[in-house]
């Protein structure tokens, strides 16, 4: 619901509370915003846009629990009316072409000035048909032309696990499959993205926004100048 006066209500959804107090400080500056409540994960995130139904919702795309489409569709649902922007450190078209998906009305890396965040607060409350994008012309070229990378979601599944350094075996007995299965579909991944091992499968992943990082389980990295560290293999 609109804030008293007419002005905007605000949700702030970020797990750093720090950030959340630099947002607050940034938005409640402004004499028609009003910010209406805060959270750190998804389920937060979920409960405070049914209780508030605020105007407009910034949205951290790494936040704990649900993936960022997911919680977009979740609170779309519940309050259809609430305007979603997303703040993010990444700029991927993958990642970016989803969200439009769901039903995102903004997306704005975390590097945007103060004075555009304020901007796009204001234009996706008061103009209903504007997208508003603080991304590179690469990736939205690419949202406009398609994405020549496809991954299923069985294989993100798989290669978000393997980004958590789990094993086949590891994989297999999570999602309640055959190792070979797995073999298979880490095959797949492989020939698409064009990757030597599951750390390149990995990165190259990660940099196009195919799959979402997670913070509680430290993505495995290559050594300095990309080589594969001693005893890493180069086969599914």
């Amino acid at each position: 619901m609109s804030a008293a006066g007419g002005g905007i209500s605000i949700a702030i959804v970020d797990d750093h509370a720090l950030f959340r107090e630099g947002l607050r400080e940034i938005l409640e500056a402004q004499d028609d915003f009003q910010v209406v409540g805060e959270a750190g994960d998804s389920e937060g995130a979920v409960s405070l846009v049914e209780r508030e139904r605020p105007d407009v919702v910034l949205l951290d795309v790494e936040i704990p629990g649900d993936d960022a489409t997911q919680t977009v569709t979740r609170m779309r649902a519940i309050s259809p009316e609430s305007q979603i922007i997303i703040l993010s450190m990444y700029d991927g078209p993958q990642l970016l072409s989803r969200l439009l998906s769901a039903g995102i009305r903004g997306y704005l890396l975390k590097s945007v000035h103060r004075q555009e965040l304020v901007s796009a607060v204001r234009s996706v409350r008061t103009e209903p048909d504007r997208l508003v994008l603080a991304v590179s012309r690469d990736s939205f070229a690419q949202v406009q032309g398609g994405s020549s990378v496809v991954l299923s979601d069985r294989e993100r599944e798989i290669l978000e696990l393997a980004a958590q350094a789990l094993s086949n075996y590891q994989i297999a007995t999570r999602l309640t499959l055959t190792e070979a299965t797995i073999k298979r579909h880490l095959h797949n991944i492989f020939t698409k993205l064009g990757a030597v091992s599951r750390i390149d499968a990995v990165n190259k992943a990660l940099a196009a926004s195919l799959i979402t990082p997670r913070r509680d389980h430290p993505t495995p990295r290559s050594r300095p100048g990309g080589s594969v560290a001693k005893g890493q293999r180069t086969l599914p």
